[in-house]
């Protein structure tokens, strides 16, 4: 395999320009051409493709946000698109080909690989939401980015004695809200993994009321529900002075973080190295801090989960 290409799909996800560097430089390490494909896949079908040198990827590897940008495409998702990208690919003589991205691009990857041409996917979003990797990259970025507000929210509802409700991303995995919500101390986690009644809730305030507490703060998954329609019932049902903060898509920009920035660089490098050896129709990731390898169908037939036991702890110290 002499020439691969590289491209971002999905949502955009802190780390992904560290990932970009790791395929490039890699690939550029073993004398192997690298292409930039830009737009994801709707670039891939209309052959906005260059080709890439050890400097196109200087300096960005603290960026967050995609150099190669990102863009959805329906096209794609038929048969006539898919062979429409396999053209571009063989244009430009393409061998091999680097996915990063979420289950959508992953998706995209298995098609692609299914009609013989090899992909190799590597986990990026923040929704930390692909089987088979313990972490996916921008994660623990978002994360922090969470926590930061929260901590500031926070000192506003202890100062005005209010309750609030903070709905955060993910969309229907609730790893962005559980552990911001255990790293925060939040009173109450809603999770669409787990089944809540707003008895319960209501009455875990009203407990925390009684006993002098005089804010409480509450996070909400955006797979549960509204936040904003969770924050109007509760003050409804408690009559205590509640304000709704959706944080919205601040979640996904910044710069990545140290781990971000080294899980990155890990898995955009493996990537390569699984293309070099003839492999196709995988995906990367980590595994108890060690570097695994998938077969996508693997990983798209198995649903994600979160750690009980870690929701079982934020219960437990949230008393």
């Amino acid at each position: 395999m002499k020439r691969i290409g590289v491209l971002t799909s999905g949502g955009d996800s802190p780390g992904m320009n560290a990932a970009i560097r790791a395929v490039v430089r890699k690939a550029i390490y073993h004398d192997v051409e690298i292409f930039g494909v830009y737009y994801g896949y709707a670039g891939l079908i209309s052959g906005q493709i260059e080709k890439l040198e050890i400097g196109s990827v200087g300096d960005i590897i603290h960026r967050g946000g995609t150099m190669l940008y990102t863009a959805r495409c329906e096209e794609f998702k038929t048969i006539e698109g898919q062979k429409k990208a396999i053209e571009q690919l063989n244009k430009f003589g393409i061998e091999g080909l680097v996915v990063i991205g979420g289950d959508g691009s992953f998706q995209g990857a298995k098609k692609l690989t299914e009609h013989g041409f090899p992909c190799v996917g590597v986990p990026g979003t923040i929704d930390n939401d692909i089987p088979g990797t313990d972490f996916t990259i921008g994660f623990d970025t978002a994360l922090n980015t969470i926590i930061e507000a929260i901590d500031k929210i926070r000192d506003t509802a202890t100062s005005h004695e209010r309750t609030y409700v903070i709905e955060v991303m993910g969309r229907d995995a609730g790893d962005l809200a559980l552990w911001a919500g255990l790293a925060d101390g939040a009173e109450t986690i809603l999770i669409p993994e787990e089944n809540y009644e707003m008895d319960d809730v209501i009455a875990r305030l009203k407990r925390g009321h009684a006993r002098g507490k005089k804010h409480s703060i509450i996070i909400v998954a955006e797979g549960v529900g509204s936040g904003i329609d969770i924050g109007k019932e509760i003050q409804e049902q408690t009559k205590l002075e509640t304000r709704v903060t959706v944080l919205g898509h601040i979640q996904r920009g910044g710069s990545p973080t140290a781990a971000d920035r080294v899980l990155a660089s890990r898995l955009g490098a493996k990537a390569v190295e699984l293309l070099l050896e003839g492999q196709a129709g995988k995906m990367v990731g980590i595994e108890s801090n060690e570097l695994v390898s998938h077969d996508i169908d693997d990983a798209l037939a198995k649903k994600h989960a979160v750690d009980q036991r870690m929701y079982q702890l934020s219960k437990e110290l949230s008393i």
